[in-house]
């Protein structure tokens, strides 16, 4: 199945270096255009190519690793999804700027390191994330762990671990396919209502849990 990457900051950018290194071919596309991307694809070689966000947006599989405020504007102009599967690869978390009074405030535990929480109002945010992508079928993955460890391999061996969660069985099971030819492991966790709340960052309980099977 064809797979688009929307967003090429740190999760996009290392999403595509895991395939890469895998030989998976992937369109990846930005706000800026492909010709921002040159650098990138250049680094990555023939499996990874530019494109814009409308054609990585038609791929049977799309991740989305846009910042959480870019989502609604981003996602809000693209075609129907009409039952594809898309890969929040998101977390609801703000970056502020270092002088700015929030990266100053003692009330949020975040500050040190450049980012607040977005209130969703009770809700997890692959709730949220789903009224962005009416119609496709959504699986949460690849956003758990600290971007820049994605796509190196584990430095004493074995594989390193990769949770996913979503409703749709045969979605999910793309997905696992996925991050078994990257020479990940996968673990299911459920549901969305069950696995989105436990790895999404910031404050997920396995959130940020670096994992290696032996």
């Amino acid at each position: 199945m064809s797979i688009g990457i929307i967003g090429a900051g740190a999760i996009g950018s290392n999403v595509a270096r895991l395939l890469a290194r895998s030989r998976i071919s992937a369109t990846i596309a930005n706000s800026r255009g492909p010709e921002s991307l040159a650098a990138l694809v250049g680094e990555l070689g023939p499996s990874i190519k530019a494109g814009t966000a409308r054609e990585a947006a038609s791929a049977d599989i799309v991740l989305v690793a846009l910042r959480w405020v870019d989502l609604e504007k981003a996602l809000g102009s693209l075609p129907a999804w009409n039952g594809r599967i898309v890969i929040d690869g998101t977390n609801p978390v703000a970056f502020l700027e270092p002088d700015s009074p929030d990266a100053k405030d003692p009330n949020n535990p975040l500050a040190a390191y450049g980012i607040k929480a977005i209130e969703l109002g009770g809700r997890h945010s692959s709730e949220v994330f789903r009224g962005f992508v009416p119609g496709a079928r959504v699986v949460k993955a690849f956003n758990h762990l600290d971007a820049n460890v994605l796509s190196k391999p584990p430095e004493l061996g074995g594989q390193r671990t990769l949770f996913y969660s979503g409703d749709d069985t045969d979605a999910k099971a793309e997905v696992r396919k996925i991050i078994e030819q990257t020479g990940c492991f996968p673990v299911d966790l459920g549901v969305l209502d069950v696995g989105g709340p436990l790895a999404s960052l910031p404050f997920g309980s396995l959130a940020a849990i670096n994992l290696v099977k032996i």
